[in-house]
């Protein structure tokens, strides 16, 4: 069975940096585990801004400086990398400027992936985001959210997005 495992914005400033959170900084361990036991391809996506954020529309909503592509808060979790490059199935990186990647939901569409499972942050926002536009391009296509592997802007928003994501028959498991 050919499976991919999506890492959304494991990314130092949404762990520990500008928009981590405790919640976030409790996952990398499982994050690390899922990459270290997975049986098929890996992509990362990449939360990407630039200098002129905060006059985006997204930078006036969030006018929090984060993910500056080459900061070291853009950059993937130094443990999550190590795992993704041992493992060596890693297939591709998205940068992506919004909460979603269209590319990368073209990419799994034309894949021929059997399924696909996402873990990552934040749940309540790029997460579901991705889940949703490629529930959108392959829609037959069974999509499991692996709970313990994410983590929302809030423990309620993480829940939330869960909820969510099962009305629109995705498959969550590993929740509390």
């Amino acid at each position: 069975m050919k499976r991919l495992l999506i890492v959304v914005d494991m990314q130092n400033d949404f762990i520990d940096g500008a928009l981590g959170t405790k919640e976030a900084e409790a996952i990398v361990e499982k994050v690390v585990k899922k990459i270290e036991e997975w049986d098929g391809d890996i992509v990362f996506t990449l939360d990407t801004h630039f200098s002129d954020y905060l006059s985006t529309q997204e930078g006036r909503n969030l006018p929090v400086m984060h993910c500056i592509e080459n900061t070291d808060g853009w950059q993937i979790n130094g443990k999550v990398k190590a795992a993704a490059e041992k493992k060596n199935k890693t297939v591709g990186m998205f940068k992506k400027v919004t909460f979603g990647s269209a590319a990368l939901a073209e990419f799994i569409k034309d894949g021929n992936y059997e399924c696909a499972e996402f873990i990552g942050l934040c749940t309540d926002i790029c997460v579901i985001s991705n889940v949703m536009v490629t529930k959108a391009a392959a829609p037959e296509m069974p999509i499991t959210v692996d709970a313990s592997c994410c983590a929302g802007v809030t423990p309620q928003s993480h829940k939330n997005a869960l909820e969510a994501m099962k009305m629109c028959q995705i498959s969550i498991v590993g929740e509390e």
